[in-house]
């Protein structure tokens, strides 16, 4: 309470209304999966595009797992594009990555002698995958003469030498004039650029300090050395991506070895940078040692340059291709499942701090179902449930997996059991995109899909209470098998939900249900409205803890609440023709004992009346005669 001390008017806010509770998104996805390249660790990045998810994690090109005899689809890629391409808006990638015991998996190159004791020196791609066998460009480009003769103010009208737009850190090469007598020892050559109290200076490495006005120097052209930087990354439509321009000095603002260190100070250098420079400890300090080691040539890597090429940025260019990268092998249920050593998360794991995330799957994980993978393949699949089951507010969109008959998929959906996840059969059939000649047919789980018709219906539709069903799959030429109505009348009422192909209609999904043997949560609607539901009234009633419990309190949290569930009713989301009808909120003496109280409780008893689909519209008609009295 304020203090009123001298006598005046004193105005002051106040509010009359009792607090808002807002809804949350039901839509942001999140997918866990292989991928060509990308971060294996830490949070992963919002995507809101395919893309970024090219950019971060590689585009659509295929995997190859060292312990597979043939490439495999890169599901969790052609998941993405899905997604974004049925109406998804908001997405998070988490790369899984299982390394291989034959080899290292990050893609590198050393570059000259190694040190005592063994050290790396030399490029290293950024993250494990063979997308980091790619072809790295260091193009030197010359700036025109930057030592420039002007007249001298003490004495005209003589003239003296100075340097023109160079700064301390800078590295500048000497090119000696052809028509200039040979002296010994030649001045040509790169040199580091520094400042004293009389101004500026070069030096090669030594005690000598060359200043414009030196005899050395009589004869001579200073050019501004900057490095351009093109990446090429394996793959049939990559392009060529053209980096900044650097300077070759490590204290420059734009300094080369900064911006390619091995570990970036901000997490958009991380995740946009896709090698590193591990540069010896003789050549980390200057930048003319720097541009050598890098260029290969320990005494003058420019030396072929002429007149004629002063101004030619693409004159000087060394061209390195990184090798050795690897995809690991196919991942295990474990690394799926992810790990939290409290300064590293992985797998699942990385998800549980990012609060908005509704929806989560695993693209292709269910793939090539046998003997020897089923094991692994069922604990994937737990892995999603449990998470969705710990984290509350989830959903797992489940595929099932591929080149199964009806029988199959039953015993598949047999082993679990689950509010919190749903089941998609069959697999979806696309062109693939990696055809040139757009004739070949690929088969992707239906994941992708179903979380982008997720999003669309969320958006679309009254909302999330409406079924996720009868919409049409965007992207699909058909499925891995065509069903008709007395297969899924078998597979409907165990949970498993099916697309199909209705004649003038196209390929729809035709089902909403979850896996769960409960029947007030058999649709995968009434389970993620409940969720939203929760969820926002989780966030929304913050406000109350540490509140006095009392009337007052209490009356606070059943209008806050009550004008939510009022607000939903009306937009169609609960059952009933009046609001008594579609809710109630208590929150009251007859929700809370003196017990309650004492230990700090407060307790508030809500019940609502979720829409259920229309799942079996039945029409009855009867015979009618015109003398029938009605």
């Amino acid at each position: 309470m304020p203090e009123y001390l001298a006598p005046g008017v004193y105005v002051e806010e106040v509010s009359f209304r009792s607090k808002t509770i807002e809804g949350l998104s039901t839509s942001v996805t999140g997918f866990v999966g292989p991928t060509l390249y990308g971060p294996t660790e830490g949070e992963p990045e919002l995507l809101t595009s395919f893309a970024d998810f090219a950019r971060i994690y590689g585009g659509l090109y295929q995997l190859k797992f060292e312990d597979a005899s043939e490439e495999t689809p890169n599901y969790v890629a052609h998941a993405v594009r899905a997604f974004f391409d049925n109406g998804g808006s908001k997405l998070y990638v988490t790369r899984v990555y299982q390394p291989s015991d034959s080899v290292s998996g990050k893609s590198r190159l050393e570059i000259g002698a190694q040190g005592s004791p063994p050290q790396f020196n030399g490029l290293r791609a950024r993250f494990p995958g063979e997308a980091g066998d790619m072809r790295i460009t260091f193009a030197v480009r010359l700036s025109s003469n930057a030592l420039a003769s002007v007249p001298n103010p003490t004495s005209p009208p003589s003239a003296v030498r100075e340097f023109r737009g160079l700064r301390p850190n800078d590295v500048v090469y000497l090119f000696t004039l052809p028509s200039s007598p040979v002296t010994s020892p030649s001045p040509r050559g790169l040199y580091d650029v520094g400042e004293d109290g009389s101004g500026l200076y070069l030096s090669s490495g030594g005690t000598q300090k060359l200043r414009a006005n030196d005899p050395e120097l009589a004869n001579v052209t200073a050019h501004l050395v900057t490095v351009i930087v093109r990446v090429l990354r394996p793959g049939r439509f990559e392009e060529e991506e053209t980096l900044n321009e650097f300077s070759p000095h490590p204290l420059s603002r734009n300094s080369l070895s900064a911006y390619f260190m091995d570990e970036p100070e901000s997490r958009r250098l991380a995740l946009s940078v896709p090698f590193a420079i591990l540069p010896p400890s003789s050549a980390s300090a200057s930048g003319a040692a720097l541009l050598k080691w890098l260029l290969g040539d320990a005494n003058d890597p420019l030396a072929g340059v002429t007149a004629d090429r002063l101004s030619s940025p693409s004159a000087f260019e060394k061209v390195y291709s990184l090798d050795n990268g690897s995809d690991g092998d196919k991942p295990k249920a474990e690394v799926y499942k992810g790990k939290d050593t409290g300064t590293h998360k992985s797998g699942l794991e990385t998800f549980t701090d990012i609060d908005e995330i509704s929806i989560v799957a695993a693209p292709g994980a269910t793939a090539n179902y046998t003997a020897d993978t089923r094991n692994t393949i069922n604990q994937t699949v737990q892995s999603l449930i449990i998470h969705c089951e710990r984290m509350r507010y989830r959903v797992a969109v489940l595929d099932a997996p591929n080149n199964q008959l009806v029988s199959e998929v039953r015993e598949f959906r047999g082993q679990f059991d689950s509010k919190y996840a749903a089941l998609y059969y069959p697999w979806i059939k696309t062109l693939d995109p990696l055809d040139e000649d757009g004739r070949r047919e690929l088969l992707l789980p239906p994941s992708g899909f179903v979380t982008g018709i997720y999003a669309r219906n969320d958006a679309q539709q009254p909302g999330v209470s409406k079924a996720p069903a009868n919409e049409v799959v965007l992207g699909a030429i058909g499925f891995e098998f065509l069903l008709n109505k007395a297969q899924q009348d078998v597979l409907n009422p165990e949970g498993v939900n099916c697309f199909r192909f209705f004649e003038g209609r196209g390929f729809r999904l035709w089902g909403a249900r979850t896996i769960s043997s409960d029947p007030e949560w058999k649709y995968v609607n009434v389970r993620r409205y409940f969720a939203y539901v929760e969820h926002s009234i989780d966030k929304g009633t913050q406000f109350v803890v540490f509140e006095n419990n009392d009337d007052r309190l209490w009356a606070n949290v059943r209008q806050t609440i009550e004008d939510f569930l009022f607000n939903e009713w009306r937009n169609g989301a609960l059952f009933g023709a009046k609001p008594e009808e579609a809710f109630f909120v208590r929150c009251d003496r007859s929700t809370m004992t003196q017990n309650d109280l004492d230990n700090g409780r407060l307790v508030c008893l809500i019940g609502i009346a979720p829409q259920r689909p229309a799942e079996f519209v039945i029409f009855r008609i009867g015979q009618f005669t015109a003398d029938r009295r009605s």
